[in-house]
């Protein structure tokens, strides 16, 4: 099966029965095992991989999620195109639960993870201006939009989580014009353009963090009532966007690496790194 198509979501994507023809498979990776099984399908008629960022039950923390893994699984899969889906608290009052936006910018606030496959015996320094790519973004964001859903374009930043922000936080942020804030994208926006996949993020917005006077701060009990609502209709952005995927890469995302790479052959063939070189530098380096 040749699968281009990655989709990184939530479990309740799945449990939407749009993925047809399923198999699970596992797959074990230099950086250990994904977040869970990699289901193989179809979504109208095109071959996918799908991942539960947070393991089926959502047993996994943000900040203990194996990102490496879970992109690395799905590059050795084949993927090139990768949907990064994702709930969101928003910092704009005209970003308003229910809502969605296309991400296209974000800022990093994690220290805890690590966001590289390049730090034993090879150094890379990606290109990482635009974190997203332009092409599969403008695909989601005209799709979601004819779907019937407000749709935004944005900026997110990364948070470490678990917790939500305290509300200086929140206020801080908003002050830089940022747009959401969310706990997972900018490690896998990272790890994606390494991998040199096409990368967008749909994010899901519901709750307004805790900045907003007349809102109630965000819990868990308010996310997941919004989540439940959302879940039908990002599965029906996600029929609409999949079969639409088949133009020809010419984004830079597709040779992230090509002068990214700083260490010397010699030293990178010593370190034994046969399969990073092999699934991500396509044994460029010789």
């Amino acid at each position: 099966m040749s699968i281009k198509i990655g989709i990184i979501g939530g479990s309740g994507l799945s449990k939407m029965g749009i993925i047809k023809n399923t198999e699970e498979i596992e797959v074990n990776t230099p950086f250990g095992k994904p977040s869970d099984k990699i289901t193989l399908g179809k979504i109208e008629g095109v071959n996918i991989a799908f991942i539960p960022r947070h393991g089926k039950g959502h047993a996994i923390p943000p900040h203990k999620v194996n990102y490496r893994a879970n992109i690395f699984a799905l590059k050795e899969c084949g993927v090139e195109y990768l949907i990064s889906t994702a709930a969101v608290g928003s910092l704009k009052k005209e970003l308003k639960p229910l809502d969605f936006v296309i991400a296209d910018q974000l800022i990093d606030r994690t220290a805890k993870r690590i966001s590289t496959f390049f730090e034993d015996g090879i150094v890379a320094h990606v290109g990482f201006a635009d974190p997203f790519c332009p092409i599969l973004s403008k695909i989601a964001f005209e799709k979601t939009k004819e779907e019937g859903v407000i749709t935004h374009r944005g900026t997110y930043i990364c948070m470490e989580g678990p917790q939500f922000s305290t509300r200086a936080e929140s206020n801080l942020y908003r002050s830089w014009n940022v747009d959401v804030i969310g706990m997972t994208l900018a490690t896998e926006a990272k790890l994606a353009r390494e991998a040199e996949m096409c990368l967008c993020g749909i994010l899901t917005v519901t709750d307004y963090d805790c900045w907003h006077d007349e809102e109630e701060d965000v819990s868990v009990t308010s996310v997941v009532e919004v989540l439940k609502k959302n879940d039908e209709r990002m599965a029906s952005v996600i029929k609409r966007i999949v079969p639409e995927i088949k133009y020809k890469r010419s984004c830079e995302c597709k040779n992230a690496l090509q002068n990214a790479i700083i260490t010397s052959p010699d030293i990178i063939h010593k370190k034994g790194n046969r399969d990073i070189t092999r699934i991500l530098l396509k044994d460029r380096i010789k």
